[in-house]
């Protein structure tokens, strides 16, 4: 079982929006393959990773037992969506007027 402190790592880490590929698991998870991608929707009180799977599974994940890998985080994707609306404002992400 998790500590509190490990737990809050884990809803820190793993924000809702994450998106995550499952490379293996410890526990046949049934309709979710290696290599199945997701987004995280939360992470409860004991650590586990809720996910919803691209193949419309919601099964989730448990840090230490599953192995899976971050694809992205929403911070990433909201900074990199405002970095291209700069590019767009200073007219070098194609023709300004």
């Amino acid at each position: 079982m998790n500590s509190r402190e490990q737990i809050e790592i884990i809803k820190k880490k793993y924000p809702s929006g994450t998106r995550i590929q499952l490379l293996s698991t410890m526990n046949d998870m049934q309709g979710v393959e290696e290599g199945t991608k997701g987004t995280v929707i939360h992470v409860d009180d004991i650590g586990t990773i809720h996910m919803r799977w691209d193949n419309g599974r919601g099964l989730g994940l448990i840090p230490g037992e599953d192995n899976f890998k971050v694809l992205s985080r929403p911070d990433e994707e909201m900074k990199e969506s405002e970095n291209q609306s700069k590019e767009q404002e200073e007219g070098m992400g194609g023709m300004s007027l």
